[in-house]
């Protein structure tokens, strides 16, 4: 599709109707097109051309240098679109191999550049949360201890309620709690893997030490 002469409230009405799906006169860059075309305007837009209106605030934006590096392509009044050329800067170098890069590629190929980064940049993401650490669910625990009488040698007591070790148990602090008669408890905390330890078995593990514990009972039980 082409325009007529914009100077002419005809023209522009064209050209209102030219820019409604496209951002620039060629392509998907400004060139030398639309700085003709800009300068061929008597006066900005009014409202009732929306698009014409968009697309000379946004060349406007530019300043004079920043036209003057434009591609090159001259203004279609009523015309074929002339052959736009890339500026010096981004054309092949003699001699040089390489394919030369289509400035002006297919809504297709853009489409397809847009798919593989978005794939790549899914994938990126994919591979960054593999290998984030899983969250390793722990429990802390506070078990009473009892001892069969006030002659039970507490100090030993503990001594082999420590000496149990399994992966993913980790002993903390402790302390004697007074339950009566001369009688004291030991209260001692730990922190296990939830996924590694099992409470019941370390119940019983503490247990088999018959000549010192005669229970074992949960006196704390907290998620962390």
């Amino acid at each position: 599709m082409t325009f007529g002469d914009v100077t002419t409230e005809q023209g522009l009405k064209e050209f209102n109707s030219y820019l409604e799906d496209k951002s620039y006169i060629y392509g998907f860059i400004p060139t030398q097109a639309d700085v003709d075309t800009f300068k061929s305007l008597k006066k900005i837009p009014a409202g009732s051309y929306p698009h014409a209106l968009r697309w000379y605030n946004h060349i406007s934006s530019f300043s004079d240098a920043e036209k003057k590096t434009f591609a090159v392509g001259s203004c279609p009044f009523k015309s074929a679109p002339a052959t736009i050329q890339a500026p010096a800067s981004t054309k092949k170098a003699a001699g040089d191999d390489d394919d030369d890069v289509d400035l002006f590629a297919s809504d297709e190929e853009e489409d397809a550049e847009a798919i593989r980064i978005r794939e790549e940049r899914l994938k990126a993401y994919a591979d960054k949360k593999s290998k984030k650490p899983e969250l390793i669910a722990k429990s802390s625990i506070v078990l009473d201890v009892k001892p069969w009488d006030d002659e039970t040698d507490m100090k030993k007591m503990e001594e082999s309620v420590r000496s149990i070790g399994m992966d993913g148990l980790i002993w903390g602090a402790s302390k004697l709690v007074p339950v009566g008669y001369g009688i004291n408890k030991l209260q001692i905390m730990c922190v296990v893997e939830d996924a590694k330890v099992s409470v019941d078995l370390l119940q019983e593990e503490i247990e088999k030490f018959e000549d010192f514990v005669q229970s074992v009972d949960i006196a704390a039980f907290n998620k962390i």
